[in-house]
């Protein structure tokens, strides 16, 4: 099976045209289309008519399915696929409980699982049910971000780790400060190597970044506000504008995302599974 690779943005992403990735790929297409995933880090399918199988043996391409990190006896969901598949809606059931996670409103910029000892590698999200306006997803490029840091606060931050902390709010960070014993968090580095590709990535996120190792909390507080703007510049930034039939997957390691503001009014409905990873390699200097 032969595909086109168009690049969607100067800093990440591309669209993916030529394939039904419905059905089993060749092993010479997946290893190309691995190859393309980890120059690109965010892949675009459009026009493609997946159910839930079809979506998760398309993952299997790229890693192993991964368990839903949320316990289920906290999910909110009236109906679920299965432990490796959550939906990510706003739509209620006939009691008017969510069938999904993270149902309404904007989500501010995040790694998946960042706050588990091994996060997650990859995520694969198909688009069912989408609103007239808004609800887009904003991918920013960790590489584009650790290249843009100045040079003295790389060498100033080298081999120090940031504590993630996430209790499955939008909007919100937690007080590191805080009895953090009943919420999900890890240490995690701050610069992360990617041996597949052999460049290195920011990894911080305004939605689950707390603090920094080695510093104060003024000093940490200061430092994470300033890597935030770099890792949210609009120049590394790609926005994808949902259309039924998208199957997009993007790389955790190397990238963060976020979600815009749409009508609660209006449906939303795609679907998710993601692919296991390992504990994060630290970059070996920060040069």
């Amino acid at each position: 099976m032969s595909f086109t690779v168009t690049p969607l943005s100067p800093a990440i992403g591309a669209r993916i045209d030529g394939l039904d990735i419905s059905r089993k790929l060749p092993p010479a297409t997946a290893k190309a289309l691995y190859a393309a995933w980890l120059e690109h880090v965010v892949l675009h399918f459009p026009g493609q008519d997946l159910d839930a199988n079809q979506q998760k043996d398309f993952a299997r391409n790229f890693g192993r399915l991964a368990e839903r990190a949320r316990d289920a006896r906290t999910r909110p969901e009236g109906a679920d696929y299965d432990s490796n598949v959550m939906l990510v809606s706003n739509v209620r059931d006939e009691k008017g409980q969510p069938i999904g996670s993270l149902p309404d409103g904007e989500m501010w910029f995040h790694h998946d699982t960042s706050y588990v000892p091994e996060p997650q590698k990859g995520t694969f999200l198909y688009g069912i049910d989408i609103p007239s306006t808004g609800g887009n997803t904003l991918f920013a490029s960790m590489y584009a971000a650790y290249e843009n840091v100045p040079a003295a606060l790389r060498r100033r931050l080298a081999g120090r780790r940031v504590l993630h902390v996430y209790d499955y709010t939008l909007t919100q960070r937690l007080d590191p400060d805080g009895d953090l014993s009943g919420v999900k968090h890890q240490w995690q580095p701050l610069f992360v190597h990617n041996p597949e590709s052999g460049r290195v990535a920011l990894y911080a996120n305004r939605l689950m970044a707390a603090r920094i190792e080695g510093l104060d909390r003024a000093d940490s507080d200061a430092v994470l506000e300033e890597l935030f703007a770099i890792a949210e510049d609009r120049s590394i930034v790609y926005e994808h504008v949902w259309t039924p039939g998208d199957l997009v997957m993007w790389d955790n390691r190397c990238s963060t995302h976020a979600r815009t503001d749409f009508p609660a009014s209006e449906r939303r409905l795609l679907r998710r599974c993601t692919i296991e990873g390992a504990k994060l390699e630290a970059a070996a200097e920060a040069a």
